[in-house]
This record gives structure tokens, C-alpha cells and sequence, in this order.
């Protein structure tokens, strides 16, 4: 579904991403995981064109979009959930979701939002509250759902777990896993390497704007380097 080759990026003379590889085939939770600051999150901007890629190619469903602006992709179904959540906090919960289908204005965008509210019902008891009200869990499942509204093939997540409560992560880690009984293809950024390896088919590890390690995301849990570096074991 997605193969990316040879990618780099940089932010002025500083290159960020020093010749990625890497492939997500349709159906797949991949992960990437790593350090702040390996370049996970430049990557997925890169994918998800908010950040120009340098030299390398994106290649999603046989189309070439490297130098396709970020609006194209989502509507080729290619959609981000981005680091920080970035919810519109000053309009209500339903007028996120609603901005989430901007691509979509049909009947089918109510049959949408009931599927978002079936996967997090917390969303739907408050769909006309205004979403800076809402806790940093309750935020991240507004910035997923507001990403499926765009009816994605291919769901790129930043940092889900990011700042949450335990519970919540378990939480939000299990809604990432039915994504997949959906249909809907993952490709994961996660600095908790354990919690992402646990419910993905794949990973990557990056260091430095590298991927110095891929595999079985059960083979990278097993594997001692990993444990020691990432899982803290």
C-alpha cells in the first residue's frame, strides 16, 4: 500500500532523514518506534506532505506522491492523526468530526460519525461540547476519529499515547487495533516501543533520521538489542 525509497528531508542545511526505506502492505499495523528526536515524526510529515521531502520517493497504491500536495493525499486516503492532537479546541466535538469529512459532504457523513461514535462513545455524550474541554484521552480519540472521517485506506498516528494516563493508552492502543478488523491500514510513531510492538504485525526502529532495525514485531520485542534500548529490560 505504501513504499517509501531513499527518503530525506531537511530543515534548511539540517537533513532530518538520511535515505528511509520502508514498505506498509495493506492490512498491516506497522510501527515505528525510537528516541525523540530519531525523525519518526518528520517522516510521517513527509508521508502526509506537510514537510517536503529533499530527494527519495512515497509511492501509495501504485500512485507516485512524493511532490503531491497534502490535500491530494488525503483524499487518495491517505489521512494523519499528528503529534499534539491539533483539534480545533475552540468548536465543538461534532464540528471537528465534521471538518474531518470536508472531502466527503454527502449523506454518508452521518453514517461516519456514528461509526466514530460506536469506536468512542465518550465522543458522542459529548458531541456538542467544545472539544478544548475535553481530557488529553478524550482529545487523542477526537484527532483519530477526526482523521477516519476522511475514509482512509491508510491511517498515519503520531505519538497516540503521548502524555496519557495508562489506562488511557491501553485504551487508545486497543481502538488502533480495530482499526485493522476495519479494513484500515496503520502505520504507528510511538516512543512507547513495547505498547506499539504489542499490537503491530511489523516494526521499525529509528535512530538519527535512520531505520536501524526492521521485522516481525514479535521477532523486535525478542530481540536483546531492542529490549535493552527501548523496553528497558
Amino acid at each position: 500500500m505504501l513504499s517509501v525509497e531513499g527518503l530525506r528531508s531537511r530543515y534548511g542545511r539540517i537533513e532530518a532523514l538520511h535515505g528511509i526505506d520502508l514498505e506498509v502492505r495493506s492490512g498491516e499495523i506497522v510501527c515505528v518506534v525510537g528516541a525523540n528526536g530519531a525523525g519518526k515524526t518528520t517522516l510521517l510529515r513527509c508521508l502526509s506532505g506537510v514537510q517536503p521531502a529533499s530527494a527519495g520517493t512515497i509511492v501509495f497504491r501504485g500512485d507516485d506522491i512524493t511532490r503531491m500536495p497534502g490535500h491530494r493525499r488525503v483524499g487518495l486516503g491517505l489521512a494523519q492523526s499528528p503529534e499534539g492532537r491539533q483539534i480545533f479546541t475552540n468548536l465543538t466535538v461534532e464540528d471537528n468530526l465534521r471538518l474531518g469529512a470536508y472531502l466527503h459532504a454527502d449523506e454518508r457523513v452521518a453514517k461516519d460519525m456514528g461509526e466514530a461514535f460506536s469506536m468512542f462513545p465518550i465522543l458522542k455524550e459529548k458531541r456538542a461540547q467544545m472539544a478544548g474541554g475535553l481530557s488529553g484521552g478524550q482529545q487523542q480519540m477526537l484527532a483519530i476519529a477526526r482523521a477516519l472521517m476522511s475514509r482512509p485506506s491508510c491511517l498515519l498516528l503520531d505519538e497516540p499515547s503521548m502524555g496519557l494516563a495508562p489506562i488511557l493508552v491501553a485504551q487508545v492502543l486497543d481502538a488502533v487495533k480495530s482499526l485493522k478488523a476495519l479494513g484500515v491500514t496503520v502505520l504507528l510513531v510511538e516512543q512507547n516501543a513495547f505498547a506499539a510492538l504489542s499490537i503491530a504485525d511489523r516494526g521499525y526502529v529509528m535512530e538519527t533520521g535512520r531505520i536501524a532495525m526492521s521485522g516481525a514485531a514479535a521477532d523486535l520485542i525478542a530481540d536483546p538489542k531492542v529490549r535493552e534500548a527501548y523496553l528497558g529490560v
